[in-house]
This record gives C-alpha cells, structure tokens and sequence, in this order.
C-alpha cells in the first residue's frame, strides 16, 4: 500500500466559504463529508482540514493555486484512489478538483 497526499481546489478559499456559509450549510457539508468518511475510512491515513495560504518563504512568486484543502489515503496505486474519491464533497462543489500525490516514503531522518 501507497499513501497519496489529496490536495483539494477551489475557486475560492476555504476561509470565505465557511464564513459566507449558513450555519445549515456548514452543517450540510459536515455531513456529507462524514458520509464519505465513513464510506472509504478503510483508505483514510489522515482525513484533513481546510487549507488557508498564509505565508511564502523562499524564491519564486507565492501561490496557493486554489488549494483549500487536504487528506491523506491509503491505496495500492492512484488509479484506486481516483476509485475512492468518487462521491467526494470537494469534487461535487461548483470549480471542485483534486491533485493526487504520492507520497515516497524516505525511511527514518
């Protein structure tokens, strides 16, 4: 098994969504991330949170890209995870996409 970092778009931030949301609205997409959860959680190494781009540090021009958002899963290639993310809430709102990452494991440092 393989562990995949998701990186989750948006059109807009994570920040902006949840305080222009209605508290049913936060709560509608609390459940239908719960329902998803508890659907893959056999692939879930890290659930994740929402993303707010803060700081750069370092050379080049700072960017987020959208990224809103993140989990980690567990799978045997990405073709299976492509599998799992199917029924995502972030892949069902409006702009919604995904990166899928692999993540190489580089034993103890």
């Amino acid at each position: 098994m393989s562990k995949f970092m998701i990186l989750y778009r948006a059109p807009g931030s994570a920040r902006d969504q949840m305080a222009n949301a209605t508290p049913e609205q936060l709560q509608a997409g609390l459940e239908a991330w719960r329902a998803w959860a508890s659907r893959v959680d056999y692939a879930i190494s890290d659930l994740g949170t929402p993303l707010a781009h803060t700081a750069h540090v370092g050379a080049g021009a700072a960017s987020a890209d959208g990224i809103c958002g993140y989990s980690i899963l567990e799978a045997g290639s990405a073709e299976e995870i492509e599998t799992i993310l199917n029924g995502n809430p972030q892949l069902a709102m409006p702009g919604g996409s995904a990166e899928i990452l692999e993540i190489i494991p580089i034993g103890e440092i």
